[in-house]
């Protein structure tokens, strides 16, 4: 597939890295590409002339689709299409978008977010059709194609049931995260932009042992987290057992941010972006080799997303470092101060200061709560001592007279969990 990448600002130059980069991970070849300055036109969205232009673009470079890395109305979109030559498809961002996250969606939950987000792209358009027909007593007005109002129904009945089986697994996935910290783990969400390098470092963060599903890793997770330079690998979540020194961690890495997503995108993933609002601690991870203004733009928008919800502390991770030299890092730092103070500088790709990110880690996770425990010597206590040293931190074990006293730190749920067995336990004079 050859497609013609264009794009319209209000102001400025227009910049076509993310679309050229977004098109060839849906399998594009980028054969040309077009910009405009210009205010937006609302039969076109460029300037009719410049629709001209891109028309000749793509007969001159054989393109069989254009793709226009702005949001085009239902409208706007057919007087782009009736300008092209036959068979030359019309594709706006967010059309680009579905289609990637499509391509990639391999399990239950990221394909029912997938047809979510669709229908909801798709609602206004079959609302507009609706309307126009009703107005003008004419289906398929302006080539929206046949009036039929049941259509606009069935989106709505279809959105109301996918919302409902999507609550049933965020529900089931609410269950297994209670459960992974009562077994001691802490939950650690990766965030961040698409190609930042989320999941090179989660393999440099991680153990070699996946999560089982005895350890309750969801059963639709990947048992791997890829690292291949495409957007949008990861597009569900991938769960790894993470080391990080004393604490049981586990690690997840979610979809990656793009910029300009409207707010019914990042709605339908919502479920998926649960696994950070939900985290113990956010590691925000940028790139590190972008220019000052973007990695600000950048954590902007990340800071919007996750400060509405999220309420675990967020560490802000200066990735690929091996790319930029002491001085420029420095120069970064200091101009992001305000919005990433005290990030942790590391590399992903060659593991540069990921054992300062670990210390950083624990630091940073919830506090554990000191307990000592006095138990009867038996059988039944040995289990439990063992239990302890499965789940917390055990700091001092000694024996004597017929009772093992246990200091030792753990998550506050498992120290309830261990008082309440201990309790449990068969005093002497009852064995």
């Amino acid at each position: 597939m050859k497609a013609v990448v264009a794009k319209r600002v209000d102001r400025g130059d227009a910049d076509l890295t993310e679309i050229g980069d977004l098109a060839r991970a849906a399998g594009y070849e980028v054969v040309g590409e077009l910009t405009q300055t210009r205010e937006e036109d609302a039969a076109y969205g460029f300037g009719e002339g410049k629709v001209d232009e891109l028309a000749a673009l793509a007969v001159e470079s054989g393109a069989d689709t254009v793709i226009v890395d702005n949001r085009l109305g239902p409208y706007q979109t057919y007087n782009i299409g009736g300008k092209l030559p036959e068979g030359v498809e019309v594709v706006d961002r967010f059309t680009l978008i579905l289609d990637i996250f499509g391509q990639r969606a391999q399990t239950r939950k990221a394909q029912l977010q997938v047809e979510l987000a669709e229908l909801r792209y798709e609602l206004p358009r079959a609302e507009a059709k609706t309307s126009l027909a009703k107005r003008d007593e004419r289906p398929g007005f302006m080539g929206l194609g046949e009036y039929d109002e049941s259509r606009e129904r069935d989106i709505k009945n279809q959105i109301a049931d996918i919302k409902r089986e999507l609550d049933q697994l965020a529900d089931k996935e609410a269950t297994r995260r209670e459960r992974r910290r009562e077994s001691g783990f802490d939950l650690v969400a990766l965030a961040g932009y698409t190609n930042a390098g989320k999941s090179t470092l989660m393999r440099q963060l991680a153990d070699e042992l996946d999560v089982d599903e005895n350890e309750g890793r969801h059963p639709d997770l990947e048992t791997t987290a890829e690292s291949e330079d495409r957007l949008f690998t990861t597009l569900g979540t991938t769960t790894r057992r993470a080391d990080t020194g004393s604490r049981d961690v586990l690690l997840t890495d979610t979809v990656g941010f793009v910029s300009d997503l409207p707010h019914w995108l990042v709605e339908s993933f919502e479920s998926t972006l649960d696994s950070v609002y939900h985290a113990d601690l956010v590691l925000l991870v940028v790139d590190a080799s972008e220019s000052s203004e973007e990695m600000r733009e950048k954590l902007v928008t990340c800071h919007d997303t996750l400060y509405e919800r999220n309420e675990a502390p967020i560490v802000t991770v200066l990735n690929k470092v091996d790319r930029v030299d002491d001085d420029e890092l420095e120069e970064k730092r200091e101009a992001l101060s305000a919005l990433a103070p005290n990030p942790v500088a590391v590399s992903g790709l060659t593991g540069e200061n990921v054992g300062a990110l670990r210390e950083r880690i624990e630091r940073e996770l919830p506090d554990w709560e000191f307990e000592r425990l006095v138990l009867p010597l038996g059988d039944d206590a040995m289990s439990l001592v063992s239990w302890i040293h499965d789940h917390g931190s055990v700091e001092e074990e000694s024996y004597g007279n017929d009772q093992v006293v246990l200091e030792f730190e753990a998550p506050p749920s498992v120290v309830d969990r261990a008082r309440a067995k201990a309790g449990n336990l068969p005093t002497p004079e009852s064995v």
